[in-house]
């Protein structure tokens, strides 16, 4: 089912996201440091929807691993160093004023990088079993490697195959973000929570497809919240 909300339209991934859509205990919304995607309006618009549509929001902002995905794509080092801080000086700003702005008592909604999460024993475990799932379970490890390679193959590598340290640190960036993929109520102590960005989550076949491994808990969602048609953030 889609529907649209206010300026987003919203996309539930499974009807059991839809229901969790709809039960609005909690949203975790992300955004990503350097994508102009993100500017400081839409990062408001986004604050405020989950304001009127769920109990309790987190906008969480990527802040590990940045610099080292910037030398994977190709920077220098003291280059993509720069990059790194600049973008995340940016997009900090962006997603402290958007909560400070939709909710000034700080009560309901949240401001979080990501590595404020790594000091919950929840998400460590989630991590180390995910890292610990690289070396032992054949169909998540297919399923990052294809994450990798289809995002290298796409930026930098024109038909090369990646080099280790480039794939060390896109395994990396993304079993950083997964734990929030995969048990958000968990970590965060909410009764359930929907994952909202505006593209489909990396791995989201594989954590709501049916059957055994690695898999969504039963009260993690996730959905795809993307700007409803004709409008612009532009205002």
């Amino acid at each position: 089912m889609t529907t649209a909300t206010e300026v987003f339209t919203v996309r539930p991934y499974t009807p059991h996201c839809q229901v969790i859509n709809d039960e609005g205990d909690h949203a975790v919304i992300g955004i990503s440091p350097g994508n102009s995607y993100f500017s400081a309006q839409r990062v408001l618009d986004l604050a405020q929807w989950g304001m009127r549509n769920f109990a309790q929001v987190d906008l969480i902002y990527t802040d590990m691993h940045v610099a080292e995905m910037y030398e994977a794509l190709g920077y220098g080092e003291d280059e993509a160093r720069r990059k790194a801080v600049k973008n995340l000086r940016g997009v900090r700003a962006k997603v402290n004023n958007a909560a400070a702005e939709a909710d000034p008592t700080g009560v309901r909604l949240r401001a979080r990088p990501m590595s404020s999460l790594t000091d919950i024993p929840a998400y460590r475990t989630l991590h180390n079993h995910l890292n610990n799932l690289l070396d032992i379970d054949p169909e998540f490890r297919e399923t990052c490697n294809s994450l990798v390679d289809a995002f290298l193959s796409s930026k930098v590598l024109n038909g090369k195959a990646a080099t280790t340290r480039q794939r060390e640190v896109c395994l990396e960036y993304v079993c950083a973000e997964a734990p929030l993929f995969l048990d958000t109520p968990a970590i965060l102590g909410v009764p359930s929570s929907l994952n909202c960005y505006h593209q489909l989550l990396p791995m989201a076949e594989l954590l709501y497809s049916r059957g055994s491994g690695l898999r969504a808990s039963r009260n993690q969602g996730h959905a795809i919240i993307t700007p409803a048609e004709g409008d612009s953030d532009a205002r």
